[in-house]
């Protein structure tokens, strides 16, 4: 397969993931958390999905297209050791969906970081979160959902807090 049909296999998996977590969390409450700006595209989309919920996003800095670059009081720059639990002390466990997509080419690097992630989500999420990572994030005690139609096993990933 090529990276390009790579490429848009994740992103229609990862659309397809926010999608049917979007839907699953309609009518909880709970922020937002966005690991992984980036350019903005899932943020952007997640915006679209469900309008006027608070979303924190995260990220080392700001890459994101003009239009796409959440409200200072809703972005946290620099590394996730600092920003996670900088977060956590101000936002507490209040947040029904966590959208991880900070995986980079180094498939080792990312998963471990997806297993330490697991580890420090936790005080921000609401009791039955959902995690939507583009890397295994095994927390503790979450269980794993299926994945919609289409999406084929290892190339997203749900769970439940």
């Amino acid at each position: 397969m090529s990276r390009l049909d790579s490429a848009i296999r994740r992103l229609q998996a990862q659309r397809a993931c926010l999608d049917a977590a979007a839907r699953r969390i309609g009518g909880r409450d709970g922020s937002v958390l966005e690991l992984g700006l980036g350019n903005g595209r899932t943020y952007d989309h997640l915006r679209g999905l469900l309008p006027g919920r608070a979303i924190y996003c995260f990220d080392r800095r700001v890459a994101a297209h003009p239009g796409c670059v959440p409200a200072a009081d809703r972005l946290f720059l620099g590394d996730f050791a600092e920003t996670l639990p900088a977060a956590a002390a101000r936002l507490g466990a209040t947040a029904a969906l966590a959208h991880v997509d900070a995986g980079s080419g180094d498939r080792q690097a990312s998963l471990a970081l997806g297993r330490w992630l697991a580890g420090a989500l936790p005080p921000l999420l609401a009791p039955g979160a959902l995690v939507v990572s583009d890397q295994p994030v095994p927390g503790p005690g979450w269980r794993p959902l299926p994945l919609p139609p289409g999406v084929p096993p290892g190339r997203y990933f749900m769970r439940q807090a």
